[in-house]
């Protein structure tokens, strides 16, 4: 049979136990069929590139598959009634990679490093305290700036002549 990954974004309002009982629902219906899931991933809940539905924000599952075409049009139909899921892609592919999924990966290396203070605390080192530009006591380079414009005018004159 051939295999499929599908990436299915549920609404972010439904909780994880209804998003894991939907995908046992996917399963029960491939299973039926003589079709099964290989791989499960949930990446949890992420920002949407853009608003679907009024929703800014969805629970991101990967399904690694092993069904039939037919088996596959219907669970993408199931999920195209169901007021839960937002989006469904569904792709075929040559062979179900069983690493974890680069998004998967990135976000346990995230986690490391904010348990080992590898960001915030510290401030970046720069010219600036604030992010005005400024110098420290708030002041404003403007003087300075028409102060050295001046005196070059003068030097410029002064080769002219």
């Amino acid at each position: 049979m051939p295999l499929y990954e599908s990436v299915l974004i549920a609404r972010n309002d439904v909780s994880q136990a209804q998003v894991e009982a939907l995908v046992e629902t996917i399963n029960t219906l491939l299973t039926e069929n003589g079709g099964s899931i290989q791989k499960r991933e949930f990446w949890g809940l992420r920002s949407l590139a853009y608003r679907i539905k009024k929703n800014r924000k969805g629970h991101y599952v990967l399904l690694g598959i092993d069904c039939t075409p037919d088996t596959l049009r219907e669970m993408e139909r199931q999920l195209g009634l169901n007021e839960d899921v937002l989006r469904v892609l569904t792709l075929r592919v040559d062979e179900i990679d069983e690493t974890p999924s680069p998004i998967l990966s990135r976000k346990n290396d995230d986690r490391g490093e904010r348990s080992s203070g590898g960001r915030g605390g510290s401030k970046p080192s720069g010219r600036f305290e604030s992010g005005r530009g400024g110098r420290r006591g708030g002041g404003d380079d403007r003087e300075e700036y028409r102060a050295r414009s001046e005196h070059d005018d003068v030097r410029e004159e002064a080769g002219a002549e």
